[in-house]
């Protein structure tokens, strides 16, 4: 659910010289390790046992393949990281405080893919949020912290300033789209809310100078700055991963092997983007990460079959 271009105050309050588009290859990426997730949602716990013919005609279990997928994203992160270097290319404090947004982000996945649709409208009782409205309020705050760290950077005063105003202005957010809005669809559709919101706060203010960082803004009413309140991307979405687990055991959920195995890929993932997140120019990159998808992608193919054949 994107803002109209003409009322988005990430739009509006922003240097457009700042913002940095995803590179196309981090696209290309996620299509794959999502790809490769549902392929390996398909097997049953019972199934990581199986042998697994690796290189050099080696016998391992099934269940090391997952493993294997997560160490090949942890080193996709790493030489990610070293062609960045170089490149010679400097992220900027602004981008290397929001990088661990996506880390936070696919934690956050991890744990909403493996859960079924039937449970995001259960209601876990004593008042507590089902998990559709804690994604709900998870999208719409997000959507929020971009809005006001871009409006915020555009007014230049220092936390200590006396004229720092009380609040964020409510016509700031006036183009937003509400809660209630942020909780329709299914939750696939939810889950891609999450990434879309994630990744045009991203977009929209990697690029600040780091002079802005230090800006003043406002935080639950206290006098902050905006390197503070980009830090609380990444807390907020772990503070409500964590919601959401919470309702699951009041809900009776029990995640099996292969749905915490899922978790581990896509937090893996999540560290490996967090590498190159927010970087300019990062399309040489980004296609390290995206080449350690595509092979995930054939790895999750062949573990899935074996499993079934």
């Amino acid at each position: 659910m994107a803002t109209p271009a003409a009322d988005d105050p990430l739009l509006l309050h922003t240097d457009p010289g700042f913002r940095r588009p995803l590179p196309g290859p981090l696209a290309a990426g996620r299509r794959d390790v999502l790809a490769a997730i549902a392929d390996l949602r398909a097997i049953a716990d019972a199934g990581l046992t199986r042998p697994w013919s690796w290189i050099g005609g080696s016998e391992e279990e099934l269940r090391y393949g997952f493993y294997r997928i997560s160490e090949a994203f942890e080193l996709a992160g790493i030489e990610a990281a070293a062609a960045l270097r170089a490149a010679g290319t400097e992220r900027g404090r602004a981008a290397d405080r929001i990088a661990p947004a996506t880390a936070a982000r696919w934690g956050l996945q991890g744990l909403l893919i493996t859960i079924p649709d039937a449970a995001w409208d259960a209601d876990p009782g004593g008042d507590e949020w089902t998990i559709r409205q804690a994604v709900g309020h998870v999208i719409e705050s997000q959507r929020y912290y971009g809005a006001a760290t871009a409006w915020w950077s555009s007014q230049g005063y220092r936390p200590e300033d006396p004229e720092l105003p009380a609040t964020t202005p409510e016509e700031v957010y006036a183009a937003l789209p509400s809660e209630a809005a942020e909780t329709e669809g299914t939750p696939a559709a939810l889950r891609d809310r999450i990434d879309e919101v994630v990744d045009r706060s991203c977009e929209a203010l990697a690029g600040l100078p780091e002079d802005c960082l230090g800006f003043g803004t406002r935080w639950s009413g206290f006098a902050v700055d905006i390197g503070f309140r980009i830090g609380r991307w990444s807390s907020h979405l772990r503070e409500h991963t964590i919601q959401v687990e919470k309702t699951l055991v009041m809900l009776g959920h029990q995640p099996g092997e292969v749905d915490r195995l899922v978790r581990l890929l896509l937090a893996s993932w999540g560290q490996a983007e967090a590498a190159i997140y927010g970087a300019a120019s990062a399309e040489g990159a980004a296609g390290r990460l995206a080449t350690a998808a595509a092979e995930a992608r054939i790895t999750a193919t062949e573990l899935s079959r074996l499993t079934r054949g």
